[in-house]
């Protein structure tokens, strides 16, 4: 299992960094949300994730899961929802000013 979350973590990774390489603004934002998944996907993992036992210490003999990878997950999503917001209308006052969507304002660059 672990192997297929490091895989996973790796493809997501690689996607959105050759996203964010390209010269469209449609693609940087693409590759902003991939990476920003990977990222949430690495948090969670590394968190030994464990099933059936309480998020506490004291309330079960057997051991505790840690709350903190939970909260760092749920508050990296809330911040990448706000970014993507914020990098989509950024690319959309740039399309309107510049006419065009590439990231360095030249047309016919692929």
């Amino acid at each position: 299992m672990e192997a297929i979350i490091s895989l996973l973590v790796g493809v997501l990774t690689s996607c959105g960094v050759y996203l964010l390489l390209r010269a469209q603004t449609f693609s940087v934002v693409l590759g902003l949300t991939l990476l920003s998944y990977a990222v949430n996907l690495f948090l969670f993992a590394s968190g030994r994730l464990v099933v059936g036992r309480p998020p506490v210490i004291g309330l079960g003999p057997s051991g505790y899961a840690d709350p903190l990878p939970q909260a760092l997950v749920l508050t990296a999503i809330v911040i990448g929802f706000a970014m993507t917001a914020f990098v989509i209308l950024l690319a959309l006052k740039t399309r309107a000013e510049l006419g065009t969507d590439q990231v360095d304002g030249e047309a016919g660059h692929e």
